[in-house]
């Protein structure tokens, strides 16, 4: 299968949820205790940007048994994921040590999530369920600790909220908001590259949105900022969750009403026009330059499909 029927326009990675959230089960420890001891339940463990995986011939497995991921070192401490077909699903951890172990061989390999995802050895409709287990394990990692008195939190309602036994502050997970746009003039669009890129890939512009601003002021302004292009029109396409450590990448069009780019080098390495016909031969990879538009993996390409499929979008 290749990359263009793993994520066919319209769908790029981390959208396709198989799985019943469950947030009736939450706040019900016993129910969680017994599901979680359940010989059926299962678990995706994350370890950093890599997930631990089981090798069966020439395919990996991602969703492992409870026994399986504990016999690799996986924490026993898990997030509740949800239900799927019935089957609980938990998200868990593993320590560098754990990691460290599995490194040479084996049964059970430690591997990078984002380019085995690119090269299909995991089926797409699982991504979603390892996106929320790769965020939720990422943030309690990193929000052990009460950011109001500075008090050990403890993990509470399956993973979902984290409570200090001080100060009786409550904390829950957070989603960093990313505007990801395709801007276009007439039949141009606007890509830009930075410097760790593969060599001639460019993509589209993006960037956080800040406190106390609309999604459209935020595809403005970073837009303005990193390119020197104004724009107006900004239309909403689709969103897609990333897990880098957790974002929502909101997907976005724009017309541009400027066109002499003034690159911020400081965040960009090169911005250009593409023409219409560019952009196809950049997202099949046979541009004669060797340009090459972003994979079908990632919001950014499917926006450039899109535009490159329907001139009415622009």
């Amino acid at each position: 299968m290749s990359a263009f029927d793993a994520f066919p326009l319209g769908q790029p990675a981390f959208v396709t949820n198989v799985l019943d959230r469950a947030a009736h089960l939450r706040r019900d420890d016993e129910k969680l205790f017994v599901l979680e001891q359940k010989p059926s339940s299962r678990a995706y463990v994350v370890y950093r940007d890599s997930l631990l995986v089981k090798r069966e011939g020439d395919k990996v497995r991602a969703l492992l048994g409870i026994d399986e991921a504990l016999k690799c070192g996986a924490n026993p401490g898990t997030v509740f994921l949800g239900l799927r077909d019935g089957v609980a699903v938990f998200g868990m951890g593993l320590s560098q040590a754990a990691a460290e172990k599995l490194v040479g061989g084996g049964d059970y390999a430690v591997t990078e999530l984002r380019g085995m995802a690119m090269q299909g050895g995991i089926p797409p409709e699982e991504l979603s369920a390892v996106a929320m287990a790769k965020s939720m394990v990422g943030w309690h990692q990193r929000h052990g600790y009460c950011a109001n008195c500075g008090t050990r939190t403890a993990m509470k309602e399956g993973g979902w909220k984290r409570d200090c036994p001080s100060c009786k502050a409550e904390h829950f997970p957070r989603t960093d908001p990313v505007v990801i746009m395709l801007v276009a003039s007439g039949d141009k669009c606007l890509l830009g590259r930075q410097k760790q890129f593969p060599a001639g890939m460019y993509s589209c512009l993006a960037g956080f949105v800040e406190a106390a601003e609309t999604i459209e002021d935020a595809v403005r302004r970073e837009i303005l900022e990193e390119s020197g292009i104004r724009c107006t029109d900004v239309q909403y396409y689709m969103t897609q969750p990333w897990p880098y450590p957790s974002s929502l990448m909101i997907g976005c069009s724009a017309r541009a009403v400027s066109e002499d780019i003034v690159v911020d080098h400081a965040e960009l390495e090169d911005a250009r026009w593409f023409t219409r016909e560019e952009a196809a031969l950049m997202l099949t990879r046979t541009h004669p330059d060797g340009l090459a538009g972003p994979h079908p993996f990632a919001i950014a390409h499917h926006l450039l499909g899109r535009w490159v499929r329907d001139k009415s979008s622009a």
